[in-house]
């Protein structure tokens, strides 16, 4: 008698990309640009998000889901900086998942919204796994981390349109190899766009801003 295995993770792949679907029509609906923004604990991507929707809120509508296991400190922190923002807390779950996502798009303001960023939960694993219905995905990547990430988490690299190297104003201090860092993402994915940036000094943020709102210019 023959046997057909069907493992759990691909049931709950196949389950997600459901709702991630349903994701992207009412993104389409609404004519919103989703960014599902990648990183690991630390990197620094609610400071990003701070400055990045401050430098954009007088050209676009910006809303941000923020996903993190506990707390609502990242969503506090964001909302600050003047947009509508929701926290997704996934409890011991260590990604955001399409479902996640859907759940909060029913209190934010959809219709004024240009852009919407999907700040995932700090991991380099399962993130680039499970799709939220994105446009596409973004990786921050702070140069405390080094230069040898690229290699132990390709997927990550390979599924991101845009790598963020943030606290560039730590490097005098470091001994990241940043030409290793560079020369490795790019020959993971080639098609991949490389910003600089120091949300500390703000270097870099507005080159970075420039290039996210020519995607709704």
């Amino acid at each position: 008698m023959s046997t057909k295995v069907i493992t759990i993770d691909t049931q709950i792949l196949k389950k997600n990309d459901i709702a991630a679907q349903e994701n992207r029509d009412i993104f389409k609906q609404h004519r919103i640009l989703a960014i599902n923004l990648l990183s690991s604990p630390g990197s620094g991507k609610t400071s990003l998000l701070v400055k990045t929707c401050s430098a954009l809120k007088e050209k676009l509508r910006v809303a941000v889901s923020v996903g993190d296991l506990q707390t609502e400190a990242d969503a506090l922190r964001i909302a600050g900086a003047g947009v509508p923002v929701v926290q997704i807390n996934t409890g011991t779950a260590c990604h955001l998942d399409a479902h996640m996502v859907q759940l909060s798009l029913k209190v934010l303001p959809l219709a004024a919204t240009d852009i919407l960023f999907i700040e995932n939960v700090g991991n380099l694993v399962c993130p680039a796994e499970f799709k939220v219905g994105e446009d596409m995905k973004m990786m921050v990547l702070s140069i405390a981390e080094g230069h040898d990430k690229p290699l132990k988490y390709p997927l990550m690299f390979r599924e991101s349109s845009a790598l963020v190297l943030n606290k560039m104003d730590l490097l005098p201090y470091m001994n990241t190899d940043m030409n290793k860092v560079r020369n490795d993402s790019l020959a993971l994915n080639p098609k991949l766009k490389i910003f600089e940036v120091s949300c500390t000094s703000g270097a870099g943020i507005d080159a970075w801003a420039t290039w996210l709102s020519g995607f709704r210019s």
